[in-house]
């Protein structure tokens, strides 16, 4: 893959997402010099998290970073999560596994579908601390991507997703 190739595709103050982190914003491009090696990198500063990522041009495909989803997608991933939920009859281990890399992927629709099927009605029993942990992570991550698509407040955001949630248990 070309240097240029992949630093076309993102420019500075572009919002992204970082699979392992959630939504980003590059702030800046900077050339680095590590163990005699140039490398030129984005910058990628997570406000809500008060940290900074720095990306070499050339690991931006295998890091899995991308650019946010398209409105298409969000409403898509709304739809998602207005479905029923589908829980696997395997081990709880095993689903949390599941559902944590279903999280780091950073895919919108994987990330829906962890909301949808951890998300729990007042009348349903109670979620176990690592499921709500999980069930957070997941919809933080929707939130924030939506958030950051619609121009809007995470708040703003969090009302659309509650919204769907809501109609779900009606």
């Amino acid at each position: 893959m070309d240097i240029n190739e992949s630093s076309e595709k993102f420019q500075i103050n572009d919002y992204v997402v970082y699979p392992s982190h959630g939504v980003g914003q590059i702030v800046d491009q900077e050339n680095q010099s590590v163990a005699g090696v140039d490398l030129s990198m984005f910058v990628i500063i997570f406000r809500k998290d008060k940290m900074t990522l720095k990306v070499p041009f050339n690991k931006v495909n295998s890091t899995g970073m991308r650019k946010l989803s398209s409105p298409s997608t969000i409403g898509k991933a709304l739809e998602v999560i207005g479905g029923k939920a589908k829980v696997k009859r395997a081990m709880w281990s095993r689903r949390a596994q599941d559902y944590e890399q279903k999280i780091n992927s950073g895919e919108l629709m994987q990330i829906a579908e962890v909301v949808r099927d951890l998300h729990r009605n007042d009348e349903q029993r109670e979620q176990s601390y690592s499921e709500r942990q999980l069930y957070e992570a997941a919809l933080e991550r929707l939130t924030r991507e939506i958030a950051a698509v619609d121009g809007v407040e995470e708040k703003k955001a969090q009302e659309k997703v509650d919204k769907v949630l809501e109609g779900k248990a009606a």
